[in-house]
């Protein structure tokens, strides 16, 4: 850890009103405080270790005995334990102070505490509170570096749909056969080509496949017919450890035009989608505090009020950063909750969906926070509209 994150590490620590932030780890179960401290999963952990950096001062390391090197990369005093009651007595500078701990009872995507070790802390006279904010503002917030990175990935992304939907337009053009295996491949290829890296291939879903957000297949999926919805959903970061991911979300027909039923929907989806961002944008030039569950709880009353309550399936979107689905605020009222704040610099998807028995459809665009205004990712190379 250098001491430009320890200080970012203690600065949210400031933020959040606490005494502290505290990661432990035992069998590389906690993947967040691997990542966060650079600690790689080839490192030997069969021993509980902690690591607690106050919010001024030196951190305190706790490790066995057997693998007190554990943690030597890190900035901090180290205490060494060979039993239970010394690893008690080792947290006794920790005691009567509360700390951040990776738990939350909305989000389980940072819940990796256990209930005995969170207990055993407990126990010893230390007060846990969620660290869902601490995370977000070290992990899921963007700076200038980040920004980049990530346009260059949006970037990156519309010029792959471009591509691809050619290759659909070709084919409808020249009456060929096309597979929504043949279209990933091509969106794949793209992706080695710019050294892109994703965890996960695409989305294409084809017709019916559309109706389902998750859908996968294997080997050649399924043909385009005339008249279907074309879903594409790609998200890839550039190389290496500075890339931050963009994950957008489009829809086109296999056909010289859409039926009424599906451009209603689509104009309605845009348009509630459009919503979202100008809540966002309203709120924030207002001087208001916004969080991801007000957008989420705006974004389904418009769906509603347009009568697609039983269409929704999902949130309206989520943190990005190093990761796709990242640590910062997502918007989500309904599922995992989020009450923690859009702040400068979080960056996230705004993809609300509706779906229906014979199709779907899903429109996604990212969204980050400059300056205190909400700008959307890879605007110059957007369109609104794919057909062939």
């Amino acid at each position: 850890m250098s001491p430009e994150e320890l200080q970012t590490i203690q600065e949210a620590i400031r933020t959040e009103g606490l005494d502290g932030w505290i990661f432990s780890n035992f069998h590389h179960r906690d993947r967040l405080s691997d990542t966060i401290l650079h600690i790689v999963p080839e490192t030997t952990n069969s021993r509980l270790w902690v690591y607690a950096v106050p919010v001024q001062g030196e951190p305190i390391k706790i490790v066995h005995a057997i693998e007190a090197g554990l943690l030597e990369e890190l900035p901090g005093r180290t205490r060494v334990y060979l039993n239970r009651d010394d690893f008690v007595t080792a947290l006794d500078p920790l005691i009567h102070k509360c700390w951040g701990a990776h738990f939350s009872e909305t989000l389980p995507a940072i819940s990796y505490l256990d209930a005995g070790t969170a207990g055993l802390f407990r126990k010893a006279g230390m007060e846990l509170v969620s660290a869902a904010g601490l995370i977000q503002r070290f992990k899921g917030i963007l700076d200038t570096q980040g920004i980049q990175a990530h346009e260059q990935a949006a970037a990156a992304l519309y010029d792959i749909v471009a591509i691809a939907w050619e290759a659909v337009r070709d084919a409808y053009t020249h009456q060929r056969l096309i597979t929504e295996g043949e279209i990933r491949s091509i969106m794949v290829e793209e992706f080695h080509r710019r050294k892109l890296v994703t965890d996960h291939p695409p989305l294409v879903a084809t017709g019916v496949h559309s109706g389902n957000p998750h859908y996968d297949f294997s080997g050649s999926g399924a043909p385009l017919q005339r008249g279907d919805v074309v879903q594409f959903d790609l998200w890839a970061k550039e190389s290496g450890p500075r890339g931050i991911y963009a994950d957008i979300s489009w829809v086109g027909i296999f056909g010289g035009s859409a039926r009424e039923e599906i451009k209603r929907a689509f104009s309605d989806l845009v348009a509630v989608r459009e919503g979202a961002y100008r809540f966002i944008a309203a709120e924030l030039q207002a001087g208001r505090s916004v969080s991801g569950a007000m957008v989420d709880t705006k974004t389904r009353a418009l769906l509603i009020g347009l009568g697609y309550q039983g269409a929704i399936k999902h949130r309206t979107g989520h943190g990005i950063d190093t990761e796709c689905h990242g640590s910062g605020v997502n918007m989500d009222s309904v599922e995992f909750p989020d009450s923690r704040l859009i702040l400068e610099g979080s960056c996230f998807s705004l993809e609300p969906g509706i779906y229906f028995p014979h199709f779907g459809l899903r429109t996604e665009i990212n969204v980050y926070i400059a300056q205190g205004k909400p700008l959307i990712s890879g605007k110059d190379r957007q369109f609104t509209v794919l057909t062939c």
